[in-house]
């Protein structure tokens, strides 16, 4: 299908008259030509939202999970169809892009279930006669802006929660990935989504982004992408009170102790470090080694990462993708440099490629020498690039980990239950591994990090709740008399 908005139940072309292409990042071939949308269009989308919102908010919740279940079985039927698109708009393996389907079909399943939770509670209060409870409200018209690296994964941790407790939304993906997200768009469609309950906006560049945080008529903003983007849109919503989930960068670690078992950390940690081409806020680019194995483990991989294939991810023998775009691909390469000048030792890769003369190539880099506190150590590069920093004690290399701006998530392999549980004690990310890596996290739990990573608010699990919900306290006295709570009219 053409990429097209989606408001009010109808699909139609941007007001803004200018087109942007979307590329297939393997080989640079255009995938759709799309009319972006500018704010009239944003503002049209407020609109239908807001005007879906009570009779969305009044659908009783089980009735709303029981559309998010169709929604989970029409993309289990898709899931093959939607995984090839994904893969052609942004690149990653066809096993990851499955995955990345599988997600949203999972937590489609559990939000659903929600529909029959949404749990409240009730306490003792302490008068006679009187009942106590307190319970969820939809917050309103929700704003969510997402990223291309998971573009189904990531938009249904927020989509499904805000749907399920009333709340209507649009959505603004990242303009890398407008064909997925059209194609995801349309499995609500399918599945009988009211008109005006979920809006599309396609457009690139800040302007229409910004439209959605700073409208007045949108209460809640839900954001994964950079630090830097995530500081500005919270210091804009800000302005008008709004509430403000925000799922940021990562400089991740897998740590390693000299009884780990090698093979398994080689395993993980080329996963973690070049799974979709280094491009997660969870990949692992920082390997904390313990002295006495370093040797034997830079080995390991040093042989393991030259052995990687890449080229386009709907290829089975593929191991490592394209990154996005250029502009990613050069980025990357500037930090490889600046690295270099920092007395960095490149053990394999650095180089930006193509394959067959085509695509946004980078070539899995291992990186030696790196020393604690350098730009290498310390600043996310979001690209197939790992360093490795040696370390003499556990304390050291929790310290080397938690000093990071970032606080996402952390692995460490040891058969030590003592330094395991050490180290599941002082570790401060949001997200901890023991034997495994960075990455791989599961619907069921909440995600999301500590310090230049979040703002406290988590995404997935019972927790993503929290960002589209209200509490509301609510007391009934049956006492028929006036009881007057917060004085101290006791008798001794």
């Amino acid at each position: 299908m053409e990429p097209l908005n989606f408001i009010n139940g109808q699909w139609q072309k941007g007001h803004s008259g200018q087109s942007f292409d979307t590329l297939n990042p393997a080989n640079e071939s255009i995938i759709a030509s799309i009319v972006a949308a500018d704010v009239t269009d944003v503002e049209a989308a407020v609109q239908a939202a807001k005007d879906a919102f009570n009779p969305w908010r009044l659908t009783p919740a089980p009735l709303r999970g029981e559309l998010l279940f169709r929604v989970a079985e029409i993309l289990r039927e898709r899931k093959e169809e939607l995984a090839q698109l994904l893969t052609k708009d942004m690149g990653k393996v066809i096993a990851e892009a499955r995955g990345d389907v599988q997600e949203a079909i999972d937590m489609a399943y559990f939000m659903g279930g929600e529909g029959r939770r949404l749990l409240g509670y009730t306490a003792p209060v302490e008068m006679h006669n009187k009942f106590g409870m307190a319970v969820r409200d939809p917050s309103g018209v929700v704003g969510i802006i997402t990223p291309w690296n998971f573009p189904i994964a990531v938009p249904s941790w927020k989509i499904f929660p805000a749907l399920v407790a009333g709340n209507t939304l649009v959505w603004k993906p990242s303009p890398e990935t407008p064909a997925i997200s059209a194609a995801f768009v349309k499995v609500f469609e399918d599945a009988g989504i009211p008109k005006g309950v979920f809006n599309l906006i396609l457009a690139p560049g800040a302007d229409v982004g910004r439209a959605l945080v700073s409208h007045p008529d949108v209460r809640v903003i839900s954001f994964t992408g950079s630090t830097a983007t995530g500081r500005a849109i919270a210091q804009d919503a800000a302005r008008l009170n709004k509430k403000v989930s925000l799922e940021m960068g990562g400089k991740n670690a897998i740590i390693v102790m000299e009884d780990a078992n090698l093979e398994l950390v080689s395993d993980a940690t080329l996963w973690s470090a070049f799974g979709t081409s280094g491009q997660r806020c969870t990949a692992a680019s920082r390997l904390i080694v313990q002295k006495g194995v370093a040797g034997k483990l830079k080995e390991s991989l040093l042989a393991r990462t030259k052995q990687l294939k890449l080229g386009d991810g709907l290829n089975a023998k593929t191991d490592v993708g394209p990154v996005i775009n250029k502009v990613a691909q050069e980025r990357i390469h500037g930090f490889v440099q600046a690295g270099k000048k920092e007395g960095a030792r490149a053990l394999v890769g650095a180089e930006m490629t193509a394959v067959d003369g085509k695509g946004f190539f980078y070539e899995p880099t291992l990186f030696d020498g790196v020393l604690p506190g350098s730009m290498l150590e310390r600043d996310e590069i979001f690209g197939p690039v790992l360093s490795i920093i040696e370390f003499n004690t556990l304390e050291e290399a929790i310290e080397i980990n938690n000093h990071s701006q970032y606080g996402l998530s952390t692995s460490i392999f040891t058969q030590d239950v003592n330094r395991a549980f050490t180290a599941m004690r002082d570790i401060a990310s949001g997200l901890v591994y023991i034997n495994h890596g960075t990455t791989g996290a599961e619907i069921q739990f909440p995600f999301g990090g500590v310090r230049g990573t979040g703002n406290g608010h988590r995404e997935a699990g019972q927790a993503a709740l929290e960002v589209f919900t209200e509490w509301k306290s609510i007391y009934v006295d049956y006492s028929g008399k006036l009881q007057r709570a917060q004085i101290d009219n006791r008798e001794e």
